[in-house]
């Protein structure tokens, strides 16, 4: 392997960049999708759903790239750990654009109804999730052990937030019936957004993982 090396590594750096690309437009999705919420902007929440084609095609380009490098060089060790971890980000990337999805489709279901609260929490929420993604991403490039622990604090300031919006939405539901249905509807968004936490603090238990071979819980 070491004559080779240099070749591995370069073939390597263009699958963290591929991930890099698709942890990119995620961040995006999350932001326009949200965004499409707050501003009621219907084109921006369609952008979001046409570009879950343009995640998928990656997912399935970064895993086709990880068989070849597996084949080609046939690696071991922490190689081979680093290889079988970017296939595990990129389904964790792909939820993550699903969930985007989501929430863009609820988005243009609630176009036309004037908001039963000011959208605070629920922007606050997509702010930290998007930063829990690029981290996440970022920890794996950088094989930094400390800044994917750090996802953890990140992942209780969402789960802090997503108990803030249910128990409001609840009283909203309980005080007057007529606003069930939007606010089923914002708890669905206030939950993906949640789970988006959830798949970012995946990819930092499996830098862990990479850097250390022992298995962590970031999610507690």
């Amino acid at each position: 392997m070491t004559k080779i090396r240099p070749y591995f590594d370069m073939e390597l750096n263009e699958l963290h960049q591929d991930l890099l690309r698709m942890g990119t437009i995620v961040e995006q999705q999350i932001c326009e999708a949200v965004g499409s919420l707050v501003k009621k902007d219907k084109d921006m929440a369609e952008k979001v759903i046409k570009r879950d084609e343009e995640i998928d095609k990656l997912q399935l380009l970064i895993e086709d790239k990880c068989v070849k490098l597996i084949i080609k060089w046939q690696p071991i060790a922490k190689d081979i750990r680093t290889i079988f971890v970017a296939i595990k980000l990129t389904t964790d990337l792909e939820r993550i654009s699903d969930k985007a999805v989501d929430i863009a489709e609820i988005a243009i279901e609630l176009l036309d109804e004037k908001y039963i609260k000011p959208l605070v929490d629920i922007p606050r929420m997509a702010d930290i999730t998007k930063k829990m993604v690029k981290t996440a991403l970022d920890s794996y490039v950088k094989q930094d052990i400390e800044m994917a622990k750090g996802l953890f604090d990140m992942e209780k300031e969402i789960d802090n937030l997503y108990s803030q919006v249910f128990r409001e939405l609840l009283f909203l539901m309980i005080s007057n019936p007529k606003t069930i249905s939007q606010a089923t509807h914002l708890l669905f968004i206030a939950r993906h957004l949640e789970r988006i936490g959830d798949h970012s603090t995946n990819i930092g238990e499996m830098v862990i993982y990479l850097e250390t071979g022992k298995r962590v819980s970031l999610n507690e």
